[in-house]
């Protein structure tokens, strides 16, 4: 005789896979809401060697937290994980920064937090009874990934991506709650031997199978990071404005291609597809936050954006980028400052040095003035004797 709460259980998942199906949400799986113990333990010791970058609220507290499902969600007994398929070929560009694909349309955490509540909403009504919840997309103490590997989603590639059935151009979100769902086994697949995301990256960021040092990173430099981005790098971030795609651009596993596979909301936009950098950095902050409405390149905030184009103008190496650079000079940012500063060095002419010469006249700010320094040729120092440096 059957046992009667697996059957019930069972006829829960069926249910839950219909509901997410109507939603456009077909990469679904089911986990326990057991803690995430030994992942805790992986994420505390990549937080203590330091290599998660400088991100504050990224803390052992919210580690802990999203470790332990039931601290969040009293009474938690399933999570359920979701991936969405991004990917889409680019559709036309009308800059030279290029975007990370993600970012090429809708802001996913609006569309698929929506989505998520919709599908609670759905199951609450065919169950007619209210169900617990909380609702993540990247945006709170959940570990997605983890949970998306537990929930049998996916595997963990070498550059730390989850790789789906179809591959790592997915987004991920969870639902945790107090339903009793029967849990899908994690991915037995693995990456083997393969390789290839490692020497793609030009920073080195993943500094070992399964481990990304975020202060090399170009995603983590061009959006999360809030101060200057190190010299030694600028040059390796090459035209990537926002974000960075090339370790999933070599995968193996996302062999899709020539074809769109990803849901419309998110299909790609070709103002948001690639950058402009001179016409980034002329927008004023309610130019920026109107350009950028409904879109994750917010993120990078008004003036990391703008200090990503002068890295990108300075690697691109074009002198037409030079007006536009040289009114950067001036701008009430230090970070946009010391960035054009750079920029000009690396394009390099007279105009740029007529620039650096009237700059060291008015530049207050200890770290502009030594760019402009580094920045600055020797044929211009001998000319400029009484120049602070």
């Amino acid at each position: 005789m059957q046992n009667p709460t697996l059957i019930h259980a069972k006829a829960l998942r069926s249910q839950l896979d219909a509901c997410a199906k109507d939603l456009g949400l077909t990469i679904v799986g089911v986990t326990s809401a057991e803690p995430f113990t030994e992942e805790a333990k992986v994420a505390s010791a990549r937080l203590g060697d330091g290599l998660m970058g400088n991100l504050p609220w990224y803390t052992e507290e919210r580690i802990q937290r999203g470790a332990h499902p039931a601290t969040i969600l009293p009474g938690a007994r399933s999570i359920i994980s979701i991936a969405a398929s991004y990917y889409s070929e680019q559709t036309g560009t009308h800059g030279s920064g290029r975007v990370a694909r993600y970012a090429w349309g809708r802001d996913y955490h609006n569309v698929l937090k929506k989505r998520l509540k919709q599908l609670v909403a759905k199951l609450s009504l065919q169950l007619e009874q209210p169900i617990a919840h909380k609702v993540y997309v990247d945006d709170g103490p959940m570990m997605d990934r983890s949970v998306a590997h537990r929930a049998g989603l996916g595997f963990f590639g070498k550059n730390t991506m989850i790789l789906t059935e179809v591959g790592s151009w997915t987004f991920l979100g969870q639902i945790i709650t107090d339903l009793e769902l029967v849990p899908d086994g994690p991915s037995q697949k693995s990456c083997g031997s393969c390789t290839k995301c490692m020497p793609a990256c030009p920073t080195g960021a993943i500094v070992a199978p399964y481990v990304i040092d975020s202060n090399r990173c170009i995603s983590y430099l061009t959006i999360e990071h809030r101060g200057p981005i190190p010299r030694e790098l600028r040059p390796l971030i090459a035209d990537w404005i926002f974000g960075c795609d090339l370790c999933q651009d070599v995968c193996p596993v996302n062999t899709v291609r020539g074809e769109t596979v990803g849901d419309d909301a998110f299909a790609p936009n070709p103002d948001w597809s690639s950058l402009d950098p001179i016409a980034v950095l002329a927008l004023d902050e309610e130019s920026f936050r109107a350009r950028f409405q409904g879109n994750p390149i917010r993120r990078a905030t008004w003036e990391g954006l703008r200090r990503n184009a002068c890295v990108v103008l300075g690697n691109l190496g074009d002198a037409g980028a030079i007006p536009s650079l040289v009114i950067a000079l001036q701008d009430a940012s230090a970070l946009v400052r010391g960035h054009a500063a750079w920029a000009l060095g690396q394009i390099g002419g007279t105009e740029a040095e007529r620039a650096f010469l009237a700059a060291q006249g008015t530049e207050t700010d200890p770290w502009v003035l030594e760019e402009i320094e580094l920045a600055i040729t020797p044929t211009t120092k001998q000319e400029n004797p009484d120049a602070k440096h």
